[in-house]
């Protein structure tokens, strides 16, 4: 972790409290806001789990709720009131230093598929460039993967494949997941975290092997809950391949 510090900082590698993830500027990959999923579930816990992405050198933060079926029926207006309740917070607690702002994480199911139909508003990040972040089942492939990949295309998103190292559907199939981001323009995110085995070994072999092959456009922490802050500090920053991730031309610092 020396040598990068020094690439993007100059100088002697700082304690283990520092911003080590300054360089990459936002995390686009949360679940911050309060009582809207199984992230955060009060405004308190917000701002705890606000604190420690600040502590690690975040200073901007794209929430991304889930948008799941009739299991999670966020709305756009439900995920702006929440982001609105936490921007008073954090500016009354101190912590009005960091930007905050929403996307959310859709779940490809046929509600997802409805909402593109019916021309449905639905969450991005990045501005005008429209990324939308999706993630799927992580057993199985769903059959209508590349119609929903189609259909966003085609009404100017940019799809944001979540976590692709957690999908076991997509085990083995590392050209598959390179053919994906080449032909149909699918950006990859990786969670941090995953560099520490932290959802398991599978996952972790996958997220070094997508960055040996350099098909990774953006990191994101997935953060719920301070358990996952804290893995990140402890686990996933010393972890060799995190110096090399970081080396990758990520898209993060644009945002």
């Amino acid at each position: 972790m020396s040598s990068l510090w020094q690439r993007f900082f100059g100088g002697a590698a700082p304690g283990p409290a520092a911003p080590l993830l300054a360089a990459l500027g936002a995390d686009m990959h949360s679940h911050l806001l309060p009582g809207l999923d199984d992230g955060a579930e009060t405004v308190e816990h917000s701002l705890n789990l606000l604190r420690a992405l600040r502590d690690l050198g975040f200073r901007k933060l794209i929430m991304t709720p889930h948008i799941m079926g009739d299991f999670y029926k966020n709305t756009p207006a439900g995920i702006r009131a929440a982001l609105l309740q936490l921007r008073e917070a954090a500016a009354a607690a101190g912590l009005g230093d960091v930007v905050l702002e929403c996307a959310a994480e859709y779940y490809l199911d046929e509600f997802l598929g409805r909402k593109l139909a019916d021309g449905t508003e639905m969450l991005t990040f990045g501005g005008d460039k429209r990324y939308l972040l999706f993630e799927t089942s992580y057993m199985n492939e769903p059959l209508n993967l590349f119609e929903i990949i189609f259909g966003l295309k085609s009404q100017g998103y940019r799809p944001v494949l979540a976590h692709p190292e957690r999908y076991t559907y997509l085990y083995g199939r590392l050209a598959d997941i390179e053919k994906m981001r080449r032909d149909y323009g699918v950006l990859l995110q990786v969670n941090l975290n995953s560099l520490a085995g932290y959802y398991s070994p599978a996952a972790k072999r996958v997220a070094e092997q997508l960055i040996d092959a350099g098909l990774v456009d953006f990191v994101g922490t997935d953060t719920h809950h301070l358990r996952h802050t804290e893995t990140l500090l402890s686990r996933a920053l010393p972890q060799p391949y995190m110096e090399k991730l970081l080396h990758l031309p990520l898209l993060n610092n644009t945002l």
